[in-house]
């Protein structure tokens, strides 16, 4: 890739998605460009480039985006958060939720549907004390590609393999040729929707619960604390962030401090204030 198409391509991507793109990334650039070069029948990457840059295609655009992303997701990655989730999390909200009988959770980074479907399975397995309760679980992303695939709820052998508990395979999802689809039940549970973490966040209400995990490592320091900040807004004052395991809110924004003898749970606080006791 030519150097002054490079400097073209990294601006476009990080304003578009706030993706910091260094000259490390040149071979990750050309590796997912080039068979997106293929689709479009172009014979170069900087001819592939050019037409980005000349014909404003939404399709091409589009494209591009897609092929940048890193859509790595797996059911119950990490396996403590959700034991956290299921042992801490949601019998608070049991308690403080039990006049309205109701609460929202937002997958920030939802992928490929893993994330979500985990939290909707585990709420499955809690019904009994969840009977009479509205939960909304809702799951964005900025892939077209990734989405689409979320929405179907089929996965490879491979996919349901990394981290899947047999039984809960068994149990919710059907096999379908040498693939495997998750039940209507678990998938009908989430609510899908294309959104970009730049835009203004108003538009998805109001969330108790927000997993944004492994996707704040991609953005520059200036572009995650404005996220953080933003969702910060749709919280109540006891509302529970999660981040990955390598992230922190430390030296980014004061909206969020670490949950007590929690790793990777953040709570909200109130501008000027400190955090609500969970």
């Amino acid at each position: 890739m030519k150097p002054d198409d490079f400097a073209y391509f990294t601006k476009y991507i990080y304003d578009q998605t706030g993706l910091v793109l260094g000259p490390d990334k040149m071979y990750l650039i050309e590796s997912r460009l080039a068979p997106l070069a293929r689709k479009w029948n172009v014979a170069t990457i900087d001819l592939l480039v050019g037409q980005l840059r000349s014909a404003r295609d939404p399709a091409l655009q589009r494209d591009v985006v897609d092929a940048m992303m890193t859509n790595e997701s797996f059911f119950f990655r990490d396996g403590k958060p959700f034991d956290q989730f299921r042992q801490l999390i949601l019998p608070a909200l049991l308690q403080s939720r039990a006049a309205k009988k109701s609460f929202r959770i937002w997958c920030a980074a939802a992928s490929t549907g893993q994330e979500p479907y985990t939290l909707a399975m585990i709420l499955k397995e809690e019904a009994a004390k969840l009977a009479g309760w509205r939960v909304d679980i809702v799951g964005t992303d900025i892939s077209h590609e990734a989405l689409e695939r979320a929405k179907a709820g089929i996965y490879t052998q491979f996919e349901v393999q990394r981290g899947l508990p047999i039984t809960l395979l068994v149990k919710y999802f059907k096999q379908q040729g040498d693939k495997w689809g998750i039940a209507p039940e678990i998938r009908s549970a989430v609510q899908y929707r294309s959104f970009n973490l730049l835009s203004e966040f108003a538009s998805l209400g109001a969330f108790d619960v927000i997993f944004c995990r492994n996707v704040l490592i991609y953005f520059d320091q200036k572009t995650k604390g404005q996220i953080l900040d933003r969702m910060a807004k749709l919280m109540p004052a006891d509302g529970v962030l999660y981040l990955g395991g390598a992230e922190t809110v430390l030296g980014v924004t004061e909206r969020f401090q670490p949950m007590p003898g929690q790793r990777g749970i953040y709570q909200v606080v109130a501008p000027g204030g400190a955090a609500k006791a969970g």
